[in-house]
């Protein structure tokens, strides 16, 4: 197939992380791959932003407000026409995008799962998440993923740990004097970055569910744009596009977010998708899950069945759970300013 575009140059964008930049050259080399051989082929380079995910890296992610936070500097770029491609990790992408808004493109799914990192020295003692002590901290800022964690392992502690892979490796886990015994990080993620022969384990379902879209990379564009409505069609992995339109309805129709424990696995096989979803409460005793299995041939009929799955969980608990969630993260929220506020009087006075 023969493409051809208006325009002679295209600007990707991303956020400035190293993750972020073997994405966006990733997506960059299969848009030049479209037009291997041809001498008019238009020229594709790549910008990084800051986000203010990235800005932020003290605070919790269950208290900076959503997904939102990793994409709004990209989509202002975006928007003014600065840039013609953003290149997101797809479960960083808030459901809801704004107006003039989409996402074109999928490209095909790395493993979505979420792997075990013991520290380097235990690494020979500890094979299972059984073998470690009780009240060792993991290191992770994912309610989903203590969620869960908290109804299989109970004894364990959680604590946040943010930064880049190999920071958060080489810095925070594996020295000696470190309070965590074990990192909990997308498999994708270390499998682009080559850390993945520091995995030890990986958590699968049934015992664990992994987050929306995790493991994709997601193409957004300005959706009157045909020519990067053109180039997206090209680039653009249909089983993973079936099985992330699917996830992300689910959690647009339970309002989900970075800050709450819903899980997903799917499977889009000869026109069969299968999705699992769950939601555990933050202590982990309360647990809603349930799967759909139906054929599935457009995106449309995707986002239907993750709809109905999402209604689904609600009408059998999840609601009631997700509630509970957000009327403790607005306390939380509250604490915070009412702490913040007495310290900027404190440094006042």
């Amino acid at each position: 197939m023969t493409i051809t575009t208006e325009r002679s140059s295209f600007v990707l964008a991303s956020r400035g992380s190293p993750l972020a930049r073997v994405q966006t050259e990733s997506v960059q080399k299969s848009l030049q791959a479209v037009f291997e051989g041809d001498s008019n082929a238009p020229t594709f380079t790549s910008e990084y932003i800051q986000s203010g995910g990235d800005k932020n890296r003290i605070q919790a992610l269950f208290l900076l407000g959503g997904k939102g936070l990793w994409t709004k500097e990209l989509e202002l770029a975006l928007k003014e026409k600065k840039v013609d491609f953003l290149v997101h990790s797809l479960k960083d992408v808030p459901t809801v995008l704004p107006e003039g808004m989409m996402i074109a493109a999928v490209l095909e799914r790395q493993d979505p799962v979420d792997s075990v990192l013991f520290k380097a020295s235990k690494r020979d003692e500890w094979k299972t998440m059984d073998d470690l002590p009780k009240g060792s901290v993991v290191g992770t800022s994912s309610i989903r993923r203590i969620a869960q964690l908290k109804r299989n392992y109970p004894g364990l502690l959680f604590a946040d740990c943010r930064g880049n892979i190999d920071t958060r490796i080489t810095k925070k886990l594996d020295p000696e004097d470190s309070p965590y015994a074990a990192l909990i990080l997308a498999k994708a993620g270390l499998i682009r970055l080559d850390w993945d022969h520091r995995v030890s384990l990986d958590l699968r379902a049934p015992q664990f569910f992994h987050a929306v879209s995790q493991g994709a990379l997601g193409v957004e564009i300005r959706s009157d744009d045909a020519d990067a409505l053109k180039l997206c069609a090209a680039i653009t992995h249909k089983p993973s596009h079936i099985c992330c339109t699917a996830e992300r309805a689910l959690l647009r129709v339970l309002e989900g977010g970075c800050s709450v424990p819903v899980g997903v696995t799917s499977k889009y096989e000869n026109g069969i998708l299968e999705l699992a979803g769950c939601v555990t409460s933050l202590d982990g005793s309360r647990y809603v899950e349930h799967t759909l299995r139906e054929e599935v041939d457009t995106l449309e009929t995707a986002d239907d069945l993750g709809a109905r799955l999402a209604k689904t969980l609600a009408d059998n608990g999840a609601q009631a759970i997700l509630e509970e969630i957000a009327l403790d993260r607005d306390r939380r929220i509250a604490d915070a300013e009412v702490h913040d506020a007495k310290q900027a009087q404190q440094q006042q006075s």
